[in-house]
């Protein structure tokens, strides 16, 4: 990374877009390469993120400048050569994801305490 540029703080401070959650989530399973990381944010998401490859990609990038992602170890023999760069979540990318979830668990927790539920009909 350039001096001149610091990492994002990407720490519980701010929730993670979507989109981040998503890719970091779908690292967290297994290492993978771009088109298969967008589908995986699709399906995941229930199709609500929908990734193109230029925005994909941009999100990808600062994932690596703020050294949450990293590219994989080189692709074994017998891997689809047409397949591109394969990712992988860093310490950091699961220490995020994991301050994430926290966040997450204290908003449901919050609300399970308030006894809040939607009405029926109510999305």
């Amino acid at each position: 990374m350039p001096a001149h540029r610091r990492p994002t703080d990407t720490t519980t401070s701010k929730p993670l877009k979507p989109a981040v959650f998503h890719i970091l989530l779908a690292l967290a399973a297994r290492d993978n390469y771009g088109y298969a990381l967008m589908q995986a944010v699709r399906e995941a998401s229930d199709g609500h993120v929908l990734l193109s490859p230029g925005s994909f990609y941009r999100h990808l990038a600062k994932l690596i400048d703020d050294g949450l992602v990293g590219e994989a170890a080189p692709r074994r023999a017998g891997d689809d050569p047409r397949r591109g760069t394969y990712y992988r979540l860093t310490a950091r990318g699961h220490s995020v994801l994991a301050d994430e979830r926290k966040r997450l668990a204290a908003l449901v927790a919050a609300i399970d305490l308030l006894g809040v539920a939607p009405r029926r009909g109510h999305a």
